[in-house]
């Protein structure tokens, strides 16, 4: 590892995380034309955000930066491949890792897993049904599209917000940082689908602003403490394949988790394969 990269990991040891990210946040709200404007043309340029997909195209057309960060895309851009026998990508990005479930274990990179019960919250009942099942962490960069969709229907059983960290999770921090994903702070969605149960785990990161629910809005209980939540009529919330389930507030990563002999990953997928909204990733078996 470089001195550039042991810096990087060092430093997210003793920055005031949630500090930081709260006020990284005040910022991408901020609706003054002289402060969002520039930052989203400095976005764009730095990172190469190709805005011809996107709705709306200039930075003086969003609210704010993070209006501007949860742009909507036109009509069309990300076709949903497959029909319900399908499992397709709930987000844009790139695969970091994807495979099997090991004795509760969910391999992060090199030399690092963790615990799938840690993950979703703690509870050994709910983590069962995924015991021996498959796995997706899906990264997102900062130039992708940052809304997540259903990768097949589902039911909304429970939404669980689990408190943590806010490292980095990129790279170079999957593959020094102990635990990442099941440390930071998350959201956790257990939906229940004609293959069983699906967890969709939105992980927090450094900088991170806010993570959203359609049905839930911004997720930012007034104590950071586990909180579960069931869901049932008649607040029951049902999703079709390709239906927006969420958002980011700047990057991280979107974690599927899925019962034994239930999905078959493409063979063309493994860590660093590039993914678009949309794009079938696995059969439904």
């Amino acid at each position: 590892m470089s001195i550039k990269d042991r810096l990087f990991i060092a430093s997210q040891y003793v920055l005031p995380q949630h500090l930081l990210s709260r006020a990284v946040g005040t910022l991408a709200d901020a609706e003054m034309e002289w402060v969002k404007n520039p930052l989203i043309d400095l976005f764009i340029k730095q990172f190469g955000v190709n805005m011809s997909e996107a709705q709306r195209q200039t930075a003086s057309e969003f609210k704010s930066f993070n209006d501007f960060f949860t742009r909507e895309l036109i009509d069309g851009a990300r076709p949903i491949e497959g029909d319900a026998s399908v499992l397709s990508s709930p987000a844009d990005g790139a695969v970091s890792q994807l495979g099997e479930i090991v004795d509760g274990r969910v391999f992060q990179a090199k030399g690092q897993d963790y615990c799938l019960t840690e993950l979703l919250g703690g509870d050994a009942q709910r983590a069962a049904p995924f015991m021996g099942g498959e796995f997706a962490t899906i990264y997102l960069s900062p130039k992708d599209y940052h809304r997540v969709h259903m990768p097949m229907k589902g039911t909304l059983r429970d939404m669980i917000y689990v408190p943590g960290d806010l490292f980095s999770v990129n790279q170079v921090t999957a593959e020094n940082v102990p635990r990442l994903f099941a440390r930071n702070e998350r959201v956790v969605c257990i939906f229940d689908t004609e293959k069983g149960p699906m967890a969709m785990v939105l992980v927090g990161a450094m900088i991170v602003a806010a993570v959203e629910t359609v049905w839930a809005g911004h997720i930012a209980p007034p104590r950071r403490e586990l909180k579960v939540t069931e869901y049932g009529a008649p607040t029951q919330v049902s999703l079709e394949k390709g239906a927006e389930m969420g958002r980011f507030k700047l990057g991280s990563t979107v974690i599927l988790c899925h019962p034994k002999d239930t999905v078959k990953w493409s063979e063309n997928l493994k860590a660093g394969t590039p993914l678009r909204m949309g794009e079938a990733i696995a059969d439904l078996v």
